[in-house]
């Protein structure tokens, strides 16, 4: 198949290059190669190119400094995905689109998990324009997939490398312990988007995230325990680590559709395992 992968020099996109390149015909590009918020540019590169599936991984993800640069995050988060949705459905080709827990306000009863037909109600710039982008892709095309994810970590600036590299050289870290979700390797949301293309499992939206649930003050933990770090991971409450944008205190997804669907997803703990092994040698 002839894809093409907007974003392509961002973590996720490096991932799904990784697990496309084998068996299909891709066709990348960057911020510099194609705006995606210019539906002239957008269209005609589309129609040369003639792609039969378009993979968005282009995406205005720092939360904070959303909270700050609204025009700039609905551009990209927005106009793009509707631009490439237009464009899509110009050639018969399938969107691939990826979204955002933040889409939810995140204050869900932590001992449930939030499923895909649940209430959307963005609280932060970053989450409100995200869900545009979701709303921009429905109206705008039929054949779709819209995966929402979280905390990803890969082969890029990352929560994992981050906090290894603090544990290195600081005798204790403070950890926010009261923010509940799924850790996600970046090589499995690849693998599931490419399971769910191959599949041809029905159109529509997905969570998408690794199986399993923590907190970031147990997930620096197991960093540690399987890093073999001796640094002190301590507790804290999301109100004493201050930031622009509030974060969901509830970022649990519920897989169940995607399991339902065929899709294998494996378990956090074993993809942390894999990326230890296979990024940080």
């Amino acid at each position: 198949m002839k894809i093409l992968i907007t974003g392509s020099k961002g973590m996720l996109a490096k991932a799904v290059i990784n697990r496309f390149k084998d068996d299909n015909e891709l066709i990348l590009t960057d911020r510099d190669t194609l705006d995606i918020t210019k539906i002239e540019d957008v269209i005609a590169f589309v129609k040369v190119n003639n792609p039969e599936i378009i993979i968005n991984c282009a995406a205005y993800t720092a939360v904070d400094k959303a909270e700050e640069d609204n025009e700039q995050a609905e551009k990209v988060n927005s106009i793009g995905p509707m631009n490439l949705a237009i464009a899509c459905k110009s050639v018969n080709a399938i969107l691939v689109h990826i979204s955002t827990d933040y889409v939810f306000k995140g204050d869900l009863n932590t001992k449930l998990c939030y499923k895909e037909t649940d209430k959307t109600e963005p609280i932060t710039v970053y989450g409100i324009t995200k869900l545009h982008g979701e709303e921009a892709v429905m109206k705008n095309c039929s054949k779709y997939y819209i995966f929402r994810t979280a905390w990803l970590f890969g082969d890029g600036k990352n929560f994992v490398k981050t906090m290894i590299n603090i544990g290195k050289e600081m005798p204790f870290v403070r950890v926010v312990a009261d923010q509940h979700g799924s850790p996600t390797y970046t090589e499995d949301l690849a693998d599931i988007i490419y399971q769910a293309i191959n599949k041809k499992i029905e159109y529509g939206i997905y969570h998408a995230t690794n199986l399993g649930f923590t907190t970031w003050y147990e997930f620096t933990q197991e960093i540690y325990d399987l890093s073999d770090i001796k640094c002190e991971v301590q507790p804290i409450k999301s109100e004493e680590f201050k930031t622009a944008a509030v974060r969901p205190k509830n970022s649990k997804l519920s897989k169940d559709k995607l399991i339902e669907a065929g899709i294998e997803i494996p378990i956090y703990q074993d993809a942390l395992k894999r990326y230890l092994k296979n990024e940080l040698k």
